[in-house]
């Protein structure tokens, strides 16, 4: 006789559970796969579902087809792949030791118990609870699944809401408000971070508070929540926080996520520090028979070497993978994460991996910083556009940590190549004379992360002293006492100037030295910078001893600018 097949549960099926099966069913022709979701929909593209709300993707059909336009269904999953699907069904006990699982149907109530071989958990996340009263109101959403996008949907269809409140200042938060924003929506964002996506530096945070606001929305960080206040028939009016109350008649609570592991919690699996499930480099539980993927897990941060906790879609479905290969007897390993987050708010891409200038002080590290503004592609090249870059290396090593990108050309290229420089242990000299791809459609000729890393290469080798645009500010608002030198011409002073700031033009800086005190300390600017580096070897040349660069000129200045013809101070 023939062994029998073995028996492979599934439990959730939206990212890493359908990868893992899909894997798992090319991997073992013979195994009997089931797959259980307690929603109605699966397999669909969960990232892309503020891009449905903003009207951009026409159809929720479109987020579950196949690249070839096959609606992903149980039925397809049954005759293409063989798998049983169970939805709207919810596992709700696990027995180890007769390795089973008990499963409930919600529309009937019904209890069973299916037995197993393997268990795979891709359970998936929930938001984090709402602290405050009122999140139960009519109007009240929160993006967590297909169906909640269907529901936003209808309701901008019978009822458009007239003011829009986000309350949370991060990717779910932004991303969709941008599509609201899109359709006409007057949307407001309140945030205890002090930025909108806390996760950013604060100066390229700001950039894109900066974009918001262009696009007519309303900003409010660091404010608690305090109450969403009702009107006298059940539905959301307004949101009081300790400083104001502002009106709405939508309300997005986006607090963050939490693994769902509390399956795993009854099953008495080993939990993560971060919450998530804890696996092996193999994705296995503390169970052998018990593996886990996606959002419900505990993954490893490759730079800092501790425990993450870092959603991702990439990240369930390369899980899912991993998972499917060794459920049916593989030794397939995931090595970890090391944080590339892309995304779009309104017109603005913005991008970051590795470790900021922030948690990397945090962790320890020595680090020098570089912020440089640069077109995407060749200036002279149709559709060419500024984006900002920050690198974080570090000091004594000139081993990369982090990049950051704002800016309206392509930053994603930018980022995905510091994600492998960063994964690989490189070094700025290495980025640096990197080979990357060169034609005016696509990149200067010398590409922004490599003139970045040029730059970091200066300051290392101690060529120029920099400062960022978050520590000039610092200065002015301490009163320190210093001059902010622009060297820009007086056409680009009166477009647009820093306030406060002495105006020489870098070709009239040699006839006019006198006009600088040798005394004291000097940032120069303009508008990359780069003249504001000429600037710094003049000044030096001529005995000035105390001169810096600010980083990244006035395009990288998040901060208040002004317009009009230059005033010098008295």
């Amino acid at each position: 006789m023939s062994a029998p097949s073995k028996r492979l549960i599934v439990v959730g099926a939206v990212a890493a559970g359908p990868k893992a099966a899909a894997k798992a069913r090319r991997c073992d022709p013979s195994m009997q796969i089931t797959m259980i979701d307690r929603g109605h929909y699966i397999s669909y593209g969960g990232c892309g579902m503020p891009y449905l709300l903003g009207d951009e993707i026409r159809s929720s059909d479109e987020l579950r087809e196949t690249p070839a336009g096959v609606l992903r269904s149980p039925e397809f999953f049954k005759k293409s792949k063989g798998i049983d699907v169970l939805v709207e069904h919810e596992v709700t006990r696990i027995d180890r030791d007769k390795k089973t699982v008990e499963v409930k149907d919600l529309n009937s109530g019904a209890v069973t118990e299916m037995p197993y071989d393997k268990l795979v958990l891709a359970c998936g996340s929930t938001p984090a609870p709402a602290s405050f009263p009122g999140a139960d109101l009519d109007g009240v959403y929160r993006l967590t699944c297909l169906d909640e996008a269907e529901s936003i949907l209808a309701r901008l269809a019978l009822h458009p809401p007239k003011h829009v409140v986000c309350i949370g200042g991060g990717l779910v938060s932004l991303e969709t408000a941008s599509g609201l924003m899109r359709r006409g929506l007057a949307v407001s964002f309140v945030a205890r971070s002090d930025r909108l996506l806390f996760r950013l530096d604060y100066e390229m945070a700001h950039h894109v508070r900066k974009e918001v606001e262009h696009h007519h929305g309303a900003v409010y960080t660091g404010e608690d929540v305090l109450e969403l206040i009702g009107d006298e028939q059940g539905r959301v009016a307004g949101v009081r926080t300790d400083k104001r109350t502002i009106e709405a008649d939508m309300v997005l609570v986006a607090k963050g996520v939490r693994p769902n592991s509390e399956l795993a919690v009854q099953a008495g699996l080993d939990i993560g520090t971060t919450g998530g499930i804890r696996v092996d480099g193999n994705l296995r539980t503390s169970d052998p028979d018990i593996y886990a993927a996606g959002d419900c897990v505990e993954t490893h941060d490759l730079i800092t070497g501790k425990p993450t906790y870092q959603p991702r879609g990439s990240t369930a479905n390369k899980q899912g993978r991993v998972v499917g290969i060794n459920v049916t007897g593989g030794n397939e390993q995931f090595p970890g994460v090391i944080g590339n987050v892309v995304l779009k708010v309104c017109d603005l891409n913005v991008g970051w991996v590795g470790l900021t200038e922030t948690v990397a002080r945090k962790e320890g590290h020595d680090v020098e910083t570089v912020i440089v503004p640069a077109p995407d592609r060749a200036h002279f090249f149709p559709g060419a556009n500024t984006i900002i870059l920050k690198l974080v290396a570090e000091r004594h090593t000139g081993r990369l940590l982090g990049l950051q990108a704002v800016g309206k050309g392509d930053v994603t290229k930018r980022i995905d190549v510091a994600t492998a420089m960063i994964t690989c242990g490189a070094t700025v000299d290495t980025l640096s004379n990197l080979d990357l791809g060169y034609a005016p459609p696509f990149s200067p000729v010398l590409d922004p992360i490599i003139t970045a890393a040029n730059v970091m290469k200066n300051k290392l080798d101690g060529r120029v002293r920099g400062m960022s645009p978050m520590e000039v500010k610092r200065k002015r608002d301490r009163g320190d006492d210093f001059i902010l030198l622009d060297v820009r011409d007086d056409d680009e002073y009166e477009a647009q100037h820093i306030p406060g700031t002495v105006l020489i033009p870098l070709g009239q800086l040699g006839e006019r030295l006198a006009e600088l005190p040798k005394n004291k300390e000097i940032v120069a600017f303009c508008r990359v910078s780069l003249r504001g580096y000429g600037a710094t070897l003049k000044l030096e040349a001529n005995g000035f001893a105390d001169v810096k660069l600010m980083d990244g000129g006035i395009v990288a200045w998040p901060f208040e600018t002004e317009a009009g013809k230059y005033q010098p101070s008295a």
